[in-house]
């Protein structure tokens, strides 16, 4: 897979842990599909709050990356689901952790309400 981390002067710079575009030239991809903080082993909600959510939904994300063979360094762009706004710093700072470099395009958005009273969703697309 060829990932090219995508920058223009002439726009806004990131703000956070994600790039303004991710170019791909791919044979494969995969599209996953939202996670909310389940417990696999216990279908639950985890408790805590939303940056032990976030920590879920990630490791969530990754191990259905690794079903289908692949990693969160070929992720290349994720929505983030928050029924809060006021939580956007925490989410970010985890979310942050997981993609260090080059990180995936992204956008966030507040929603009424997620499944099983989650605080925050995330989706992804990955390219191999």
């Amino acid at each position: 897979m060829n990932r090219e981390v995508v920058t223009s002067l002439q726009a806004p710079s990131a703000i956070g842990p994600y790039s303004q575009a991710v170019a791909v030239t791919a044979t494969r991809t995969v599209y996953l599909s939202g996670q909310i903080p389940l417990d696999p082993q216990t279908g639950q909600l985890v408790d805590g709050d939303v940056g032990r959510q976030t920590t879920q939904v990630m490791e969530n994300l990754k191990a259905v990356l690794e079903a289908a063979g692949l990693e969160l360094k070929h992720v290349v762009r994720c929505t983030i689901f928050l029924i809060e706004m006021g939580d956007f710093a925490k989410v970010n700072e985890v979310y942050g952790t997981y993609f260090p470099i080059a990180p995936p395009a992204r956008a966030t958005v507040a929603v009424a309400a997620l499944p099983k009273g989650a605080r925050v969703e995330i989706d992804a697309v990955a390219a191999a």
